[in-house]
């Protein structure tokens, strides 16, 4: 490696690994620091929600969000791919149906990950905390929302910040067989892509003694520093809330019946057919490839294991369900990204050292795999002597992490990829799936002028190893 000074990346998610794989393709010298670790057969150091020390280890849900290019997830992945994204290509190799949506056997997933890291010349895998930030030489911090006591003092040593605080939660999870088909029906909203998703319908009186049952439920105990801090996200709002919130809350969210129809009684839409309409439907989406466990899907939630079972199982086609994995719910943490980032995700106070995933405050999978490219690109730039980057704003991932870098620091919250964050188009297109596409088709021509230009990101080139 030339006595080239390895760059560090701290934390073994999708940030941190897409970071790590971004540095090794350019031939820099890269450790990967995971805390996580299993030792004769059992696991060490794991974390509140990770069951597994695989690398990029999925834990609230499968699904990397919409395919479609005219989605803001979509979008996402789009430019993820034309950028070269390790995360995204191995999604694309481990897709499971999902409809319209990007969803993987995340064991699979995961496992090809850690051995595709692994495997690389220029990757050490290091296990073990690593519990202060390290004050020499290029680093990448990508420990996540649970990032350890030690680490998290560091930082806020560091920052001169505490964190701010959210909650984060997992969907239950049942097998497959134990699903009631005569009452599920396979479809996916509007017909759209394949028949993924198992729906269960609900009438009115169904769904009324649901509703009142979660809101009379019994929840698992919080601690006390997260009473102190609970701050729910709406992006993964736990079911018991959504149902205190109103009778038809969950109607309008993860039960809304619109677009859904069982194909056994007919076209919904039809007239005659009017009386099978369902007044609600929970929907289940799968979690592997062979079709084994299916995910509730927006059934996250801190309910006590028990009363998860007993409620859940009310639901028509999960009378019988057999749950392989609760649903659980966690305190996550983010930093103040306005205050102390600038949008190359790099520490206002030191260059050197970056930050990326759902620390610095982007929300979901596809999110952080961004902030891992951008962290990883710009640290192997620094290492090469070259000037940082920053993404067209007009691309879905520049104008993240622009918000990230210039939202209001007093009210800063995490945002997901969304359309409202990027810059307005010259001409207003009133329809708004119009104005999505066309959204779209400039940020993925900006993109690759962009990729194109020998002044910016060609810059970055392969060093032989």
């Amino acid at each position: 490696m030339d006595n080239k000074q390895p760059i560090q990346v701290i934390g073994g998610g999708l940030a941190g690994t897409e970071a790590a794989w971004q540095i090794a393709q350019a031939g820099w010298p890269v450790v990967l620091h995971e805390m996580r670790s299993v030792s004769a057969g059992q696991p060490q150091h794991l974390t509140p929600a990770h069951h597994t020390d695989h690398l990029a280890e999925l834990v609230c849900s499968n699904s990397f969000g919409a395919l479609a290019s005219d989605r803001a997830a979509g979008l996402l992945h789009t430019e993820l791919r034309k950028l070269g994204s390790i995360i995204i290509s191995k999604a694309d190799e481990h897709h499971v149906p999902a409809g319209g949506a990007l969803a993987v056997d995340r064991g699979v997933f995961s496992r090809n990950l850690t051995e595709t890291l692994a495997e690389h010349p220029c990757v050490e895998l290091r296990r073990g905390e690593v519990p202060v930030l390290p004050k020499d030489g290029i680093v990448v911090l990508t420990s996540g929302p649970l990032t350890s006591a030690a680490l998290t003092e560091s930082l806020h040593q560091f920052t001169g910040q505490d964190y701010l605080s959210f909650f984060d939660a997992a969907s239950p999870i049942v097998v497959g067989e134990s699903i009631n088909r005569e009452v599920a029906f396979l479809a996916s909203r509007y017909d759209r892509g394949e028949a993924a998703y198992f729906n269960c319908p609900m009438n009115r009186e169904q769904y009324l003694a649901f509703w009142q049952a979660i809101c009379a439920a019994e929840q698992a105990e919080l601690k006390d520093f997260e009473k102190e801090t609970a701050k729910f996200f709406e992006g993964c709002l736990p079911i018991e809330e959504m149902a205190r919130r109103g009778e038809d809350t969950m109607r309008y969210g993860p039960l809304k019946p619109v677009g859904l129809f069982d194909a056994r009684y007919g076209d919904f839409r039809a007239p005659e057919n009017q009386q099978y309409r369902p007044y609600a439907v929970a929907q289940l989406r799968q979690e592997d490839k062979a079709g084994k466990l299916w995910n509730l899907v927006g059934f996250q939630t801190n309910l006590r294991w028990g009363e998860q079972k007993r409620i859940f199982q009310m639901i028509p086609g999960l009378e019988s369900a057999e749950f392989v994995r609760m649903g659980v719910m966690h305190r996550n943490t983010f930093l103040n990204a306005p205050e102390l980032l600038h949008p190359t995700l790099q520490f206002k106070q030191r260059p050197t050292l970056l930050a990326a995933g759902q620390l610095i405050g982007t929300e979901g999978y596809t999110a952080a795999t961004a902030g891992g490219w951008l962290a990883g690109t710009n640290a192997v730039r620094l290492a090469q002597g070259l000037e940082p980057v920053v993404l067209p704003t007009t691309t879905m991932s520049g104008s993240l992490f622009e918000f990230i870098s210039s939202a209001t620091p007093k009210h800063f919250q995490p945002m997901p990829p969304n359309f409202g964050i990027i810059p307005d188009l010259p001409q207003r297109v009133r329809n708004k799936r119009e104005r999505y596409g066309v959204y779209r088709d400039r940020a993925l021509a900006d993109l690759m002028a962009w990729i194109a230009d020998p002044s910016v990101y060609r810059q970055t080139v392969m060093v032989s190893q």
